[in-house]
C-alpha cells in the first residue's frame, strides 16, 4: 500500500526504483564506488591489482596514521556530494539504509566480532541545530548489519571546532588537536577494545586521527576507521 501511494525513488534522483533506498541504473553507473585496490590506511583507490599484501598511498607513507586500517565506500564527487549533503543538512535519513550497505561492503575486511562501533561526535551546539548526528545514524545502521556492539556517545567533542573547509592539511590537524575526550558515562568501555570509528567524510584524516588518538590514549586495543566518502587530494 505504501509503495502504491509513495513509489520508491532513487536515492539521488527522482527516478522510480523497485525498492526503497536503491539507485536507478543511471545513478548506479555514476556513483563513485571504491572497488579494487585501495590504500589499507585511508581507503583511497590506487592503480594496479591487489598484490595480496597491504599497500599504502603516498600520503599514508609520508604521514603515519594512529589507526590500524581505514576504508571508504565512495570517492567524493558530484553524486557522492549530493548524497552526503542531503544526509548532513537536509534530514535525508532515508539515505542511511543504502549508505550503511555500502559502508558495510567497504568495512568488511576490517571487521571482527568483538568490535565496538562508534561515530565521530558532533559538538553539542551543532547537534542542537541539526537535531541528529549523521555519523551516528551511519554507525548504528552499520553495527546492526554486522551484529556489532554500538556506542553512539563513546566520545565527546570538547569544543566547537568549526568547519574544516578552507584549511590546509596542517590547519586541519591543528584545529582538531585535543578535540575529543571519552564520554563520562562511556569511557570505561574503551579499554582493551577494538574500536571502529565511523564518519561521513574523510579528507586529510585529521578528525579521525584526533578521535583515534583519544581512544588509544584511554586504552583501546586498536582503532580502525571507515567513512562513507573519501576526498582525493588534488595533485
Amino acid at each position: 500500500m505504501l509503495n502504491a501511494l509513495y513509489p520508491p525513488q532513487c536515492v539521488t534522483c527522482d527516478a522510480m526504483v523497485a525498492d526503497a533506498g536503491a539507485l536507478c541504473p543511471k545513478c548506479w553507473r555514476e556513483m563513485p564506488f571504491i572497488d579494487g585496490l585501495c590504500c589499507d590506511a585511508c581507503g583511497l583507490p590506487l592503480p594496479g591489482t591487489d598484490p595480496g599484501t597491504p599497500v599504502h598511498c603516498d600520503e599514508c607513507l609520508t604521514f603515519a596514521r594512529p589507526w590500524e586500517q581505514g576504508r571508504a565506500a565512495l570517492l567524493y564527487g558530484d553524486k557522492a556530494r549530493k548524497l552526503l549533503l542531503g544526509l548532513k543538512y537536509y534530514d535525508r535519513l532515508d539515505h542511511v539504509p543504502a549508505a550503511a550497505k555500502w559502508l558495510s561492503r567497504a568495512a568488511k575486511p576490517m571487521l571482527r566480532p568483538d568490535m565496538l562501533a562508534a561515530p565521530i561526535p558532533l559538538h553539542w551546539t551543532r547537534f542542537l541545530k541539526r537535531r541528529y548526528n549523521q555519523a551516528a545514524e551511519l554507525s548504528r545502521a552499520l553495527a546492526k548489519l554486522h551484529g556489532l556492539e554500538h556506542c553512539p556517545d563513546l566520545l565527546r567533542r570538547t569544543r566547537a571546532t568549526g568547519t574544516q573547509d578552507g584549511r590546509g592539511r596542517l590547519g586541519r590537524f591543528n584545529n582538531m588537536e585535543d578535540a575529543f575526550t571519552p564520554h563520562a558515562r562511556q569511557g570505561g568501555r574503551i579499554e582493551g577494545r577494538h574500536i571502529l570509528l565511523v564518519d561521513d567524510v574523510m579528507t586529510a584524516g585529521a578528525t579521525f586521527a584526533a578521535a583515534a588518538e583519544c581512544c588509544l590514549a584511554h586504552g583501546a586495543a586498536s582503532v580502525r576507521v571507515v567513512a562513507l566518502a573519501r576526498v582525493a587530494r588534488a595533485e
